[in-house]
């Protein structure tokens, strides 16, 4: 039988994933919200949704659904709201007797998982996190030949992401470090959570340089070295990419060779909605880690370029 799903964010960017990913698997969406109505996608997707810009009357409206039960309580909320309100739109879910989809970050900070934790408990639902590179299908390959690997294997990684913004993205909510939780969790911690999974929990971590537009530094995992660097500044953009018209230059490299996941993203939301709606999917525990390593990164006093340093910070100098 069909599920009935609600949704916070919808105008934004990862909105559409999510439409895309209750659709294909054959579900309902019944209402969404959304301080911005520039909301037309909804048409791609779904004609019959109660769509609103206040969150007091989304809540009434999906209140009012509960109330009346059966078929018409909705029993999903997908959260693609900005990061700072994952945290409140979680609880709101649980609160109105629904499990919560949540894009990452779950939370901002890691103490924010142990209050999210025992709202479950008190409510019986649950609280899903979207780590889509869990489930790629060369990424399950990588991970279990790592895991077969003697035990004290260790890999050279270069983790290296930039991806050009102007000068709209430090005064929308994005640039607010408060909001978004920073350069680490806003564009870092899908990686960082990638990463983490495939060669386990952080021993060291370092962080060389910070300012709004970039970061970069080094952890210690159970199987890894890993050299980071994250970047918004256009001026980071490798000449080759830019001469064919790029604005996102994204390498993770394992001792010298290059990962190739760049195939096989657009459906990897509708396979984590399967396998939450399965009874499986990725909770609050699984999203611990990378929230914590990003936290610690934006909290770090960074110590300068040394010799753990990824190769473009020589430029930072």
């Amino acid at each position: 039988m069909p599920k009935n799903f609600a949704i916070t964010g919808v105008a934004g960017y990862v909105a559409p994933r999510h439409l895309k990913a209750i659709k294909e698997t054959g579900n309902n969406l019944v209402a969404a919200i959304d301080p911005n109505d520039s909301v037309g996608i909804l048409d791609s997707y779904f004609d019959k949704v109660s769509f609103f810009t206040e969150f007091e009357r989304f809540d009434r409206h999906v209140e009012k659904l509960r109330r009346k039960g059966g078929d018409a309580k909705v029993d999903y909320i997908s959260i693609c709201s900005p990061n700072y309100l994952h945290d409140a739109h979680a609880r709101f879910a649980l609160r109105v007797g629904a499990d919560a989809i949540c894009e990452k970050p779950a939370v901002l900070n890691p103490w924010n998982i142990d209050a999210l934790q025992e709202l479950e408990e008190e409510s019986g639902r649950k609280i899903f996190t979207v780590l889509q590179l869990r489930v790629h299908p060369s990424l399950v390959a990588l991970k279990e030949k790592i895991d077969n690997e003697p035990a004290d294997t260790i890999h050279e990684v270069n983790l290296s992401y930039i991806t050009s913004r102007g000068r709209w993205y430090l005064v929308s909510w994005k640039g607010q470090t408060e909001r978004s939780g920073g350069l680490s969790t806003n564009i870092g911690i899908h990686f960082f959570d990638l990463l983490m999974w495939l060669f386990g929990d952080v021993r060291h971590s370092e962080v060389h340089f910070a300012n709004p537009y970039k970061t970069c530094g080094y952890i210690e995992l159970g199987k890894a070295h890993v050299r980071w660097y994250l970047s918004i500044d256009k001026d980071d953009m490798l000449a080759e990419v830019k001469d064919k018209g790029q604005r996102t230059y994204r390498s993770i490299t394992i001792d010298g060779r290059e990962i190739e996941f760049s195939g096989g993203f657009t459906d990897l939301h509708t396979v984590v909605y399967q396998e939450i709606l399965a009874g499986r999917g990725f909770d609050l525990e699984d999203a611990r880690p990378s929230i914590a390593l990003a936290h610690d990164i934006r909290n770090a006093a960074p110590i300068g370029v040394n010799e753990n340093a990824h190769i473009f910070a020589a430029r930072l100098k």
